[in-house]
C-alpha cells in the first residue's frame, strides 16, 4: 500500500488527476481548503503553501508518492519550489512526479523555463525518486493571448509550437500515478500532436469559436513597450515576452508521442481543447 497525495487540487491539472484517480488519492493539499474538489474516496485535506516549509512537511507526513503540480507564476517562485521539495524529503516522501515545461533548461528562452529546470534539479539533488512531466504550453491557453479585440501580439514570427491540452496533461499524470514504480526517473513530453503558429491558431480559433481573432507580429521593443503599461515587474514582462520569443525560436515545435503512451489516445486539438473536450 502506497500513500499518494496532490497539490494544487483546486486547480484544472491538479483537480482532474484527482477526479480520475478517485479513491486511490489519500490527501489533498491545498493552500484554501475550501477549494477542495469533491472526489471519491474523500481524501484528508491539509493546508499548505509552497513557501511555508514547516506547513508543506506536516501536510506530507506518511505520503509515499506525492504530485507537485508547479505553483503559479511569480518572482519567488523557484524558491516556493525549492522549499516544498525540501520539505517532501524531510517528511519522508519517496517519488515524486513533478509538472515541469518541454523547454526546461537552464538557459531556456522563456525565462520561466529555467525555474523548471533548477526545480528537476532540486528535486534530483534531494534523493527521492521522480518523474519530471515536461508539458508544452498549453491549448487552452491560446484564447488569452489576446486583446480584446481579438488581436495576438507578440514577437513570435511564424514559429510553431506543439501546444498540449491541460486534460491531456492530467490524464498523463493520473496514468503515471496509477503505476508511480514503473515510472521512476522517466522524462516525458507531453505536447499536442501538431504544432501550429499563431497565425494558424488565430484562424482556428475565428471558425471555432465565432469571433475573430488575428496575429500581428512584434518587434522585441515593440512588445516590450506594449506590455509596460499592464506591469512595472520585470521579471513578469520577460516572462510574457519570452513566451513568444520561445515559440519564435522553433525551439517547442517539436513533438512526441508521449500523451498518447500514456493515456491510450491521441493528444487533443486545438478545437477539442477550446470545446473544453
Amino acid at each position: 500500500m502506497r500513500t499518494l497525495a496532490i497539490t494544487g487540487a483546486s486547480g484544472h491539472i491538479g483537480g482532474t488527476a484527482a477526479r480520475l484517480l478517485g479513491d486511490r488519492v489519500d490527501r489533498l493539499i491545498l493552500r484554501d481548503p475550501s477549494r477542495a474538489p469533491r472526489i471519491d474516496g474523500d481524501p484528508a485535506v491539509r493546508v499548505a503553501t509552497y513557501a511555508d516549509g514547516a506547513a508543506m512537511r506536516a501536510a506530507l507526513e506518511g505520503v509515499d508518492v506525492l504530485l507537485l503540480v508547479s505553483g503559479a507564476e511569480a518572482q519567488d517562485r523557484l524558491e516556493q519550489h525549492r522549499t516544498a521539495v525540501r520539505a517532501a524529503a524531510e517528511a519522508g516522501v519517496r517519488h515524486v512526479v513533478y509538472t515541469s515545461f518541454d523547454g526546461a533548461a537552464a538557459d531556456a528562452d522563456f525565462t520561466l523555463g529555467r525555474d523548471h529546470w533548477h526545480t528537476e534539479q532540486a528535486i534530483r539533488d534531494s534523493r527521492m525518486a521522480w518523474t519530471f512531466l515536461r508539458d508544452s504550453f498549453y491549448l487552452d491557453f491560446f484564447p488569452l493571448f489576446a486583446a480584446e479585440d481579438g488581436t495576438i501580439s507578440g514577437p513570435a514570427g511564424d514559429g510553431r509550437v506543439a501546444a498540449v491540452a491541460r486534460t491531456d496533461v492530467a490524464e498523463a499524470a493520473a496514468a503515471v500515478l496509477r503505476d508511480p514504480e514503473a515510472h521512476e526517473l522517466a522524462t516525458y513530453r507531453l505536447t499536442g500532436g501538431e504544432a501550429i503558429s499563431f497565425a494558424e491558431a488565430a484562424a482556428r480559433m475565428t471558425a471555432a469559436l465565432g469571433r475573430p481573432f488575428r496575429f500581428v507580429d512584434q518587434t522585441l521593443d515593440e512588445a516590450y513597450a506594449s506590455r509596460r503599461p499592464l506591469s512595472d515587474q520585470q521579471w513578469q514582462l520577460d516572462a510574457w515576452v519570452s513566451t513568444y520569443t520561445a515559440i519564435g525560436s522553433g525551439e517547442l515545435a517539436a513533438t512526441t508521442d508521449d500523451v498518447e503512451r500514456l493515456t491510450s489516445h491521441a493528444p487533443r486539438t486545438l478545437e477539442q481543447a477550446l470545446r473544453g473536450e
